[in-house]
């Protein structure tokens, strides 16, 4: 395929995915990608920008999704909104992770996570994308591929069985490990599955989703064992996103990362809270090749 035809093959895609929105009433935002503040995830890094040096202002640092800034849009009333983006991201290494990726995020108020796995899946068939979609529940994953108890097994226990399949048991969150155990035990289970949902991660993977019970309402969504897509039913209140947001700054100060600020003026605009929703952020480049396999 020549540069034009692969061009014009890329620009049908993006209009197809803003038709599938415009059909739904979901309105197309765009927000900045210059931020005051980086993002406190333990494990994505902000890339920091020295601007402004000759007028004494403090540096700025480019978006890694668009995440808060579109729940700002949200908790003004924006209504259900989706943004199409590049986003950026410091020390990332591997065959599927860049510095620079583009990245379709999505909220649909009043949605639970079942509810937007279903409306993916009906904007992959909108892309051309038939094959029928699994769903498991984390748990389901592990029992099935793994014969493991993953919510009733501890800390203790998921390290002897990660010593017993050869797989480093140092960590110091049972987080980290449960995520390792995934990725080695089930990941490659999902190589054969065209579409998959994980969802109902365990709480203490929880993030930015609500927690009930054991389990986080998030999901992922894989396309032959490649992660595309995460999401959340989105927790509303700021008192919730103040405490997630120091929990991953002291992780992050314990495993010597820099540290980083929160966002008050995200907090701020959240004195009436986020609207009952569940988000999803696709990257694009990895939906793509998996729709062309």
């Amino acid at each position: 395929m020549n540069m034009r035809d692969a061009l014009k093959k890329y620009g049908c895609f993006l209009a197809n995915i803003r038709q599938f929105f415009s059909e739904r009433a979901v309105v197309e935002v765009c927000t900045p990608q210059l931020l005051d503040y980086p993002v406190t995830d333990v494990y994505i890094d902000s890339i920091a920008l020295q601007v402004n040096k000759d007028i004494g202002l403090k540096s700025k640092y480019l978006h890694t999704s668009p995440e808060l800034e579109m729940k700002k849009r949200l908790a003004q009333g924006s209504g259900d909104i989706y943004q199409i983006c590049q986003v950026f991201r410091d020390n990332e290494q591997g065959i599927q992770n860049f510095n620079e990726f583009t990245m379709l995020e999505y909220y649909r108020l009043g949605f639970d996570i079942h509810q937007l796995m279903d409306d993916m899946t009906d904007l992959l068939k909108s892309l051309g994308f038939t094959r029928p979609a699994m769903q498991l529940s984390y748990a389901q994953a592990f029992s099935e591929f793994a014969n493991i108890d993953i919510l009733k097994t501890d800390f203790d226990g998921l390290k002897k069985i990660a010593t017993a399949h050869d797989l480093c048991p140092d960590f110091e969150w049972i987080e980290d490990l449960q995520i390792l155990l995934f990725t080695a035990l089930c990941e490659p289970k999902l190589e054969k599955i065209p579409l998959c949902f994980i969802y109902d991660y365990p709480a203490s993977q929880s993030a930015l989703a609500k927690v009930q019970g054991q389990v986080a309402s998030r999901f992922e969504m894989y396309m032959y064992g490649d992660e595309v897509a995460n999401g959340y039913d989105e927790l509303q209140d700021a008192q919730d996103y103040q405490k997630c947001f120091e929990y991953e700054i002291n992780k992050r100060l314990v495993l010597g990362k820099t540290p980083v600020a929160i966002d008050k003026d995200f907090l701020s605009n959240l004195q009436n809270s986020l609207p009952q929703c569940s988000g999803v952020a696709i990257g694009l480049e990895r939906l793509l090749s998996n729709l062309l396999k």
